[in-house]
């Protein structure tokens, strides 16, 4: 974790709750906790900045956990923060639906503790980057609107989130599309230049091991020398963000919309969310080591 995140627990179950708690408290984690919708409600109402992610269970009486999330995902002071939906319902149509309202990470029940300590890690961190990007784009926005056009190169993950993090500056609304950015540059190096394929990345990420093994991986001579490169174009009617990475490709095209068959897994998202977050578009080409996102600039009437 960046920071010590905060969560809102909502589940009408008291056992539940207090396995939630005390398994996420001991993970470092500050909790609030709610017995339905309707109370899970009033306190985002109080304080729409103050969590990190929502553990919401679907089922539950008064306000149940699709209707909360509709409500969170049309309030636009929370419509990018991230619901663990946590279900025991496991059919393809009910999780599309909550894919459909903006669920993109999910939680069976009962739950396993390592899978828990994953999903969460992940929806937190990829919030966190979010508001990174937020906050920087404060500063550097005017400025950066003066660029049109560049090329870049990055190696690590680091240079990745900082860079999104600058050129998504460039552009109106820039932290919703630095998320989405970011995602595409961290997926051209894991599973691009460095060569970590998706079952090796839940492995990682279930025992922690992850950002450990991407470090091991760029001293590696097998992968020491390949870079990414970030290519940047903005017209008055809309930019484009092309990277390229030099590895071998993966099977893009499973990857483009969220799909319930991984919707419980700790990753796998990151694509399906550029595209529905922060790009008009995503194209991958060739063999998959290159990506577009393209994003109008032009405001469209209702």
């Amino acid at each position: 974790m960046m920071n010590k995140a905060k969560l809102l627990i909502v589940d009408d179950e008291e056992i539940n709750l207090e396995i939630l708690n005390e398994h996420l408290r001991h993970d470092g984690y500050e909790t609030v906790s709610a017995t339905d919708g309707i109370e899970a409600w009033e306190i985002l109402q109080e304080n729409p900045a103050q969590f990190d992610a929502v553990l919401l269970d679907r089922m539950m009486p008064r306000m149940d956990g699709i209707e909360l999330l509709e409500k969170v995902k049309a309030d636009s002071r929370m419509s990018l923060l991230p619901v663990i939906m946590q279900t025991a319902k496991t059919s393809n149509d009910e999780i599309q639906e909550g894919l459909n309202a903006g669920c993109y990470y999910y939680l069976t029940k009962p739950f396993d503790g390592r899978h828990l300590t994953a999903i969460v890690a992940s929806a937190v961190r990829d919030f966190q980057q979010y508001r990174r990007l937020k906050d920087s784009s404060d500063n550097t926005v005017s400025t950066l609107g003066l660029l049109n056009s560049g090329e870049f190169q990055f190696r690590t993950l680091n240079e990745a989130r900082d860079l999104a993090s600058l050129i998504s500056n460039a552009c109106p609304n820039g932290a919703t599309i630095g998320l989405g950015l970011s995602e595409l540059m961290i997926n051209a190096i894991e599973h691009g230049n460095l060569g970590i394929n998706y079952e090796q990345k839940t492995e990682l990420q279930a025992t922690g091991s992850w950002e450990k093994e991407i470090l091991r991986r760029l001293d590696d001579p097998q992968y020491a020398d390949r870079i990414a490169k970030l290519y940047y174009d903005k017209t008055d009617s809309q930019v484009s963000f092309r990277i390229v990475d030099q590895g071998d490709g993966f099977d893009w095209e499973k990857y483009i919309e969220p799909d319930p068959a991984r919707a419980f897994d700790s990753h796998g998202r990151g694509i399906s969310m550029a595209k529905m977050i922060s790009f008009d578009s995503v194209e991958y080409h060739e063999k998959g080591n290159i990506v577009t996102g393209l994003k109008s600039l032009v405001e469209t009437g209702t």
